[in-house]
């Protein structure tokens, strides 16, 4: 899709991936009207820098700005808002913010016959037994999770109610996305990112016992391309957007002592958590398949990207505290 002459609406748009997808499509398609939401909880004005488009400072729970967005004709629609941070307990709150508000964009998609393409989560698998594949050990294990888990089933009832849509909606479920822009993210800034901040400024990197835990780690570059690739595929439906491999976080500190030219050792600790995941890995045949979507990143070229961000645009970033 050529994005010059549309009209976009871009929700999170200054948080970590958002702002990553705001500056790619800004770069690619000069004259995309690119309209940015974003309620500054976990977004931050800095990841913005150099963006010209319209700005709305608002969430989707707010009256006034559904007023405002509805009569807006979009032709494109990226969800990316949300409340992420998966230790927030109010059940209430999450499911209001991320699953209830959801349905106002399936209907503005609706109205305006747009495509919306929207962020789901890995957490949806809560601790079920990787490869993660859709429509499998969908048990989500905490109510971050289940928001999203909600959000997928309103998008499958969606599609069974309107089989003849003339629009796509894709639901994307993210992985543990890193990369540049994630600094404002705080404590749920990547293990990536939070380790890369400590070892720099010669802290010893610390892990749960024995960081042999598993993850599938996608750089952020490679989110953006799921999210571009699955606005012009023509499908509708829910898919994974991983890397497809899954690596230890042993592997992170091995990988960040070579990019950083350090040398150090690990200290492994306890885990507090009843709940946590000890293995994601996506299946992304389908997203493959059916999307077009192809992650161009190992972990050591992300990683190093990374750190050759961090080291160019953040070079004085404290650690983040945790």
């Amino acid at each position: 899709m050529n994005y010059n002459g549309k009209k976009l609406l871009i929700t999170g748009g200054a948080g970590f991936i958002g702002s990553n997808l705001v500056k790619t499509i800004a770069a690619r398609w000069p004259d995309a009207e690119i309209c940015v939401l974003d309620a500054f909880v976990n977004g931050h004005f800095k990841n913005l820098i150099g963006y010209q488009g319209e700005l709305i400072a608002g969430d989707l729970t707010d009256e006034k700005i559904l007023k405002q967005l509805k009569n807006r004709p979009f032709d494109v629609i990226f969800h990316q808002g949300a409340i992420t941070d998966t230790t927030v307990s109010d059940q209430k709150k999450m499911i209001e913010v991320n699953t209830n508000s959801f349905s106002f964009l399936l209907d503005l998609a609706s109205l305006n016959q747009a495509t919306l393409v929207y962020a789901s989560s890995a957490a949806v698998y809560g601790n079920s037994p990787s490869p993660n594949r859709v429509g499998k050990g969908e048990i989500p294990e905490n109510v971050y999770g289940y928001s999203k888990y909600l959000m997928d089933e309103m998008t499958r009832l969606y599609l069974k109610k309107y089989p003849d849509l003339q629009h796509n909606i894709v639901g994307l479920r993210y992985f543990n996305v890193y990369g540049p822009g994630e600094y404002y993210k705080g404590k749920m800034a990547s293990m990536i990112l939070q380790l890369a901040l400590k070892m720099r400024k010669n802290i010893t990197p610390r892990l749960f016992k024995f960081g042999d835990q598993r993850r599938d780690f996608v750089f952020v570059d490679d989110i953006v391309q799921a999210n571009l690739k699955a606005a012009t595929a023509g499908v509708s439906g829910i898919f994974n957007a991983g890397s497809g491999v899954s690596r230890t976080f042993n592997d992170i500190v091995a990988i960040l002592n070579e990019a950083l030219g350090t040398d150090h050792y690990i200290e492994y600790f306890d885990n507090p958590y009843a709940f946590y995941q000890n293995n994601t890995c996506a299946d992304i045949q389908e997203s493959r398949d059916k999307l077009g979507y192809s992650p161009n990143y190992t972990l050591e070229k992300g990683i190093q990207k990374t750190v050759d961000w961090i080291q160019s645009s953040m070079k004085d970033a404290d650690p983040i505290s945790e």
